[in-house]
């Protein structure tokens, strides 16, 4: 679509943003026939109809509501804060490449960090540990080879994910289906403020939208076409993650997913997208050569020579890489009780294994 001339004033962007029933698309099919929101504002009814319904171009006459206006011009005057339309030369070309790019974006943080290359990772929100440690880990080595880790700020893998972004130089973008104003879910607070100060936060919901269910999947389209690649790390068959990965590969994306125990529910959405063709992923390395980005630095020796050190224990040989309970682990090691549960204590303080839901533990890679 054409894209409308720059130096348009806020105002009559977040105008037509605030029309009832407008919506991205309206607000896209106007923008192409008249150009600049001020233009689409001075058209008569008769001619905004040809394009929308005769309700919606009567609410575009009438006028959008003042109070929301002045509303959202004060929070542009924070620092950090941003509003980014399609008019703007920094609007991502990658996001202008999918079928519905929202015609404004609420920022707050580094808008730079949208000119660099992005790798969603997107995963359960009741993740394992070794998922976890798997999606913070894969962020953190990615955003050290220069990408912005994207995902959607949700507990589980996208908070692990963020995290491991912020960690490395290429930092996070996350994408969030609620007004800025808001924190959701609220658990991420913190994670959130990092985010402002480092990274950056973005959502093409107004102020004071709420956290509704809706909005989630079509935030998902955002997160894949921002990036030039999407990672599934861990996913239920019902996973919304799934939802990212099939808009990811309708708009071209490469998908990526990590394998996991057949007898693990979280692996069972990962292993149905490699069934359908997402490439299998071991290690970082296998992202950055599939998109011909060189290979990743190393993070030190330190996590290594750790893992090479408990790779001999002869407790977690016995454990394997699935949860396993304690009876199972008595029937398979020669340790008394007391010492069996003595010696993982040990290994879980030491972060060579996790404890899981039903009284089961499993071992870290």
């Amino acid at each position: 679509m054409p894209i409308p001339a720059p130096g348009a004033e806020p105002q009559a962007w977040l105008a037509l943003e605030f029309v009832p029933g407008l919506g991205g698309e309206g607000m896209r099919k106007l923008l192409a026939r008249f150009g600049a929101p001020s233009a689409v504002l001075n058209q008569p009814i008769s001619s905004l109809s040809q394009f929308v319904t005769p309700t919606v171009a009567r609410a575009i006459a009438a006028g959008a509501s003042i109070e929301k206006i002045e509303a959202c011009l004060k929070w542009l005057e924070s620092e950090g804060n941003h509003l980014l339309t399609l008019a703007d030369d920094d609007y991502p070309r990658q996001l202008l490449e999918i079928a519905d790019p929202p015609p404004i974006l609420y920022l707050k943080g580094r808008r730079e960090l949208l000119k660099r290359p992005g790798l969603a990772v997107v995963g359960s929100r009741n993740a394992t540990p070794s998922g976890l440690q798997n999606a913070e880990a894969f962020a953190r080595i990615l955003s050290e080879a220069g990408f912005a880790i994207i995902s959607g700020m949700a507990l589980g893998i996208d908070a692990a994910a963020h995290r491991g972004g912020l960690a490395g130089d290429g930092s996070s973008i996350a994408v969030v289906g609620t007004g800025l104003d808001l924190v959701y879910p609220a658990r991420n607070r913190t994670l959130a403020h990092d985010l402002a100060k480092k990274g950056l936060i973005i959502s093409e919901f107004a102020l004071g939208t709420p956290a509704l269910a809706q909005n989630f999947p079509r935030r998902n389209r955002i997160i894949s076409g921002l990036s030039r690649g999407v990672l599934v790390v861990e996913a239920a068959l019902a996973s919304g993650s799934l939802i990212t990965a099939r808009q990811a590969g309708e708009q071209g994306r490469e998908v990526f997913a990590i394998p996991g125990s057949i007898h693990s529910p979280f692996s069972k959405g990962c292993h149905q997208l490699i069934k359908q063709g997402a490439k299998l992923v071991d290690e970082a390395n296998d992202i950055l050569l599939e998109l011909q980005w060189g290979t990743a630095k190393p993070v030190g020796a330190a996590s290594e020579s750790k893992v090479d050190e408990t790779e001999t224990d002869p407790l977690l040989e016995a454990m394997g890489f699935d949860p396993i309970s304690i009876d199972a682990l008595l029937a398979r090691a020669t340790l008394p009780t007391d010492q069996l549960i003595a010696r993982l204590t040990e290994l879980e303080l030491d972060g060579a294994i996790a404890s899981m839901p039903g009284g089961k533990y499993q071992r870290m890679r």
